[in-house]
């Protein structure tokens, strides 16, 4: 079904994996748009309760296939973004459920980007991210001009947008982009004990707090106190909300099912 990456579904984990490792998983054309797909069709499962993300071999996404780009006629960028990157970061964010990237390598450009979507950045410590678009003269895309300077400040992200300065996985763990640094030895083990962990919590309550996070981050207080009543209505009336409040009464640990 997919030529340039893998998706695989177990217990309730989609692993969608970049497979075109000879180019250090850049994107062509059929990535971006397989990669679209990949992430609806694990939308729409409703086995699937968390989705990791990852690169096949040594790199995570290296971003664009410059090669692959410059073969036929000039491409008209904004239309590119609008069809192909824009899609893949939307699907992310409106994901109802956690996106996990399993930062194996390098991630540059709108690789870059597309770690920076995810819920959570597991990395390895010989992994790296860099926004690498100034050094072909281009600017930030694919959602990092948004993820940026929400994470470190106005400052520090002009200085990594128009340096190119690459970080390693502890500096961006420092830099707070970066939940979890581990041996490349023990990434695999790190991040299924993670994605094990969200496929057992109550889904519905995460999908929430990803639009309320996000909505937190641009909004005034009054708009997120409404909106944190409106998801907590929802949240109240799931089974999942039910089966918690009994657990805790009977002291237990709680069996989510994720509705």
């Amino acid at each position: 079904m997919f030529t340039s990456l893998l998706l695989d579904i177990q217990d309730s984990v989609a692993t969608i994996t970049l497979n075109r490792p000879d180019v250090y998983n850049a994107f062509n054309d059929p990535l971006s748009y397989e990669l679209q797909d990949a992430l609806k069709q694990a939308e729409k499962d409703a086995a699937v309760r968390v989705v990791v993300l990852t690169g096949a071999g040594k790199a995570f996404c290296s971003g664009q296939d410059l090669k692959a780009a410059m073969n036929g006629e000039k491409r008209n960028l904004s239309e590119s973004l609008h069809k192909r990157y824009n899609p893949i970061i939307r699907a992310i964010r409106n994901m109802p459920k956690p996106v996990i990237c399993q930062l194996n390598g390098v991630a540059a450009g709108a690789g870059c980007s597309l770690a920076l979507a995810c819920d959570m950045i597991i990395a390895s410590e010989t992994a790296s991210m860099v926004e690498i678009f100034i050094n072909i003269a281009l600017v930030l895309d694919s959602g990092s001009s948004y993820f940026l300077p929400r994470t470190v400040g106005y400052h520090k992200a002009f200085e990594l947008a128009t340096k190119a300065s690459k970080m390693t996985a502890l500096e961006a763990q420092q830099l707070g982009f970066i939940n979890k640094v581990v041996p490349a030895g023990e990434l695999e083990a790190t991040v299924k004990a993670e994605a094990a962990f969200y496929a057992n919590a109550p889904t519905k309550a995460i999908a929430l707090l990803k639009k309320m996070l996000t909505k937190g981050m641009t909004e005034n207080l009054d708009a997120v106190l409404d909106y944190e009543a409106y998801c907590q209505e929802i949240a109240g009336n799931t089974a999942d909300n039910t089966e918690g409040i009994q657990a805790f009464l009977e002291k237990r640990k709680p069996v989510f099912k994720g509705v």
